[in-house]
């Protein structure tokens, strides 16, 4: 469970790790919902990352476990949603495949259970977070420069780019 007060380094993850995030739609759910959830809810989002079947975020909010699972809850809809406009049958059959027995009122889990909240425990543990978080595209070889990947808040540091998704300054 996650304390309403601090900052967390969360974790989401796609069932199976399947990658579900593999194209542009599907990266902009996650960023649209995480917007609204900035504007509506009361999330403050300092460092993120999309990959092809997880999320990284560093983040507060007076409600964060209530906002992580509207967020999951929202675009695992926009996501199955998407998967059957794109006509991706094998993923909707994963969903199905591996939804948990006890969750009846749906027919595919999108997502995996818990976000696997740290407690971000002083500046060097939220530096080293945040570093994290933006060489997650790098070490997998998808890009040079932690920069370079699009969805990711690195692109706000160091490029002070903020047109893929606003975030929050961190407290000093």
């Amino acid at each position: 469970m996650v304390d309403s007060e601090g900052l967390y380094f969360l974790t989401s993850t796609v069932v199976e790790w399947l990658p579900a995030f593999i194209g542009s739609r599907e990266c902009e759910i996650l960023l649209e919902s995480l917007a609204f959830c900035r504007k509506d809810k009361g999330l403050r989002l300092y460092a993120y990352v999309i990959m092809e079947n997880h999320l990284h975020l560093v983040a507060e909010a007076p409600d964060l476990s209530g906002v992580v699972q509207s967020f999951k809850r929202h675009t695992a809809r926009e996501l199955v949603q998407a998967a059957e406009t794109a006509r991706r049958d094998w993923l909707l059959n994963q969903w199905s495949y591996y939804k948990k027995k006890y969750k009846r009122e749906s027919t595919y889990q999108v997502w995996q259970e818990g976000v696997h909240p740290q407690l971000i425990q002083d500046d060097a543990m939220l530096t080293q977070k945040i570093e994290y978080i933006h060489n997650n595209p790098v070490r997998r070889g998808w890009v040079d420069l932690p920069e370079h990947w699009r969805y990711s808040s690195a692109r706000n540091y160091l490029l002070q780019d903020h047109s893929v998704l606003e975030i929050d300054q961190l407290p000093l």
